[in-house]
């Protein structure tokens, strides 16, 4: 059993650290952006030092005190708070210095509670990329986004934050600090303990400091938007964007109408692209070094998927102005979203070989079921949709019942069946714990169990999370 962190824990707690370490604990830090729960807390602590993490850890270790690590609180499955127990919330927003930039090594070293865009902008001052981007830059942590393995509109041609991470500095959950901030690109010592601690949103050990890759800004971008016939279509043409540029494709985002629809309800002052949008499009970026330009293979992309039925109109930004009122478009639908609410939302993957199929069949299925509007959009280049399935018009979540988890289980089913998954890039978190009791390999499983107990044998690294909680 964990122990309540009483008052008389706290001062004990305070006595080892500096003063203002431990503080009262605010709304936010209770709070998550989706507002389907409500957490608690006995305190924050906010460390300044990776010494100072190890203190606190080594003490909620010796006292059994539940520990949650918590970076910008942007995720969205619940895994940066808890409805259960008097728990201390460690917050790294202190620690959030960049330690060192390294432009000829294409590296960087932060800590973890740095911003993506507090990263972003420190390589953009030494002429990098980091490629890293979602739409929280602003407000999610570099820590946050290593422990769900965040993903976002770069991964086609940069990986997910898993693929950025050269090293790490973590705190394992006895409290001993594990120096593994290193800046080498091979390094075959034994099991991987960077890849173990990425993605574990913060159960096995708390990332304190990372080494990042950065890349070479690319030379020339460009955007586009095409209409497209179908997801079929949005796939053949990515085939044939990679045949003429290759690994420049930074991003391929589908879109439907029923997102910028919303966002045309619930956004009215942002420009639409036309006066009625197409049923599916497609959102592309290339970044090239030199050569022809991005409108060039845009033209000659169009070209070829008028001739072949896959798109009937398009735009090609003309300037980073217009490039930017595309991207806008694209990161106002989740906001869009958000004001409408949806039934139930899905943050899914599959080959790409049956996205094209998992489409139709999931809006039959839903269309049997009941009474739906649907926003499919999300990074088809990679596999990963956001399948959200919203109320009627005129209709709220309430007169809906228990179908969200009916809903629910019918898309992950499935996504399943077809070799997916329920969860791409937002992680478990407590949401998804069940999930991940039924649809598991069962070997998998009784591996991860095995991991958690090994190296948190106490269970005081954020509990309930990833792994449910017995008794």
């Amino acid at each position: 059993m964990l122990t309540p962190l009483t008052p008389d824990l706290l001062d004990a707690l305070a006595s080892k650290l500096p003063q203002g370490t431990l503080r009262a604990v605010a709304p936010r830090y209770l709070e998550e952006p989706r507002a389907k729960w409500q957490g608690v807390a006995a305190a924050v602590a906010a460390p300044q030092s990776v010494a100072e993490v190890s203190i606190i850890v080594a003490f909620a270790a010796a006292h059994r005190v539940a520990l949650l690590p918590y970076g910008g609180g942007t995720g969205l499955v619940g895994g940066q708070l808890t409805a259960e127990g008097a728990p201390l919330l460690l917050s790294l927003e202190r620690m959030n210095r960049v330690r060192e930039v390294l432009p000829s090594e294409n590296a960087i070293v932060v800590e973890a509670g740095c911003t993506l865009q507090a990263v972003q902008d420190a390589a953009l001052a030494a002429e990098r990329l980091f490629p890293l981007s979602i739409g929280s830059k602003g407000t999610a942590q570099i820590g946050g986004n290593l422990a769900t393995n965040a993903g976002g509109i770069n991964v086609l041609r940069y990986g997910n934050a898993r693929d950025l991470a050269l090293g790490l500095e973590a705190v394992l959950p006895d409290g001993r600090v594990w120096n593994g901030l290193t800046r080498l690109r091979k390094d075959n010592t034994g099991y991987d303990l960077r890849n173990l601690l990425i993605g574990s949103e913060g159960t096995l050990g708390v990332i304190t400091a990372a080494a990042l890759k950065l890349f070479a800004r690319p030379a020339q971008t460009g955007t586009a938007l095409f209409a497209v016939q179908s997801p079929a279509a949005a796939l053949s043409l990515l085939a044939h964007l990679r045949a003429i540029a290759g690994e420049t494709v930074s991003a391929f985002e589908l879109l439907h109408r029923q997102g910028l629809e919303f966002v045309a309800e619930k956004l009215p002052d942002l420009r639409q692209p036309w006066p009625q949008p197409p049923e599916w499009m497609v959102l592309t970026e290339l970044g090239l070094a030199r050569g022809p330009t991005p409108q060039a293979l845009f033209e000659e992309l169009f070209e070829t998927a008028l001739q072949e039925g896959l798109a009937s109109d398009g735009i090609i930004a003309q300037s980073e102005a217009q490039s930017a009122a595309l991207w806008s478009l694209r990161e106002a639908i989740p906001i869009a979203n958000k004001a409408v609410g949806s039934l139930s939302s899905h943050d899914i993957s599959l080959p790409l070989g049956d996205v094209a199929g998992f489409i139709p069949e999931a809006n039959a299925a839903l269309a049997a079921h009941g009474d739906y509007r649907i926003n499919c959009f999300g990074h088809l280049g990679d596999g990963n949709l956001h399948y959200n399935v919203f109320p009627a018009a005129g209709r709220n979540r309430a007169s809906y019942g228990a179908a969200a988890e009916e809903v629910q289980s019918l898309v992950h089913e499935l996504v399943v069946r077809m070799g997916g998954s329920f969860s791409a890039e937002h992680g478990l978190g407590r949401l998804k714990t069940a999930d991940l009791e039924r649809y598991a390999d069962p070997a998998k499983l009784t591996a991860m169990r095995a991991i958690k107990s090994a190296l948190d044998p106490q269970g005081i690294m954020n509990p309930g999370a990833v792994l449910r909680q017995k008794g």
